[in-house]
């Protein structure tokens, strides 16, 4: 039998953080419904390619998630929010 020892391959265990729970700013807020009009408050809700961001990330409940995406699909078909970020590509808008 050799004597030999396995490379150190094995990482240490790492410490996790505690998990924050996320939750609803609109639950928090108390907010009645979520118009296509508000943008500000759509804008923070699409990333920078225009797309939906996910409930995971958003930490948005499943009703306000719906009415979120409502209110996103709303306000690109009026042109209020682009459908995708092409515009920002070319133009650097």
């Amino acid at each position: 039998m050799s004597n030999h020892t396995r490379p150190s391959t094995y990482k240490k265990k790492q410490r996790r953080r505690p998990f924050r729970r996320k939750y609803c700013i609109f639950c928090a807020e108390k907010a009645k419904g979520i118009d296509y009009k508000q943008l500000d408050l759509i804008r923070q809700f699409t990333d920078d390619r225009g797309k939906m961001i996910p409930r995971r990330k958003a930490g948005t409940c499943a009703k306000h998630q719906r009415q979120l995406a409502l209110a996103i699909k709303r306000a690109r078909f009026l042109a209020l929010l682009p459908y995708d970020a092409e515009h920002v590509r070319i133009y650097g808008r």
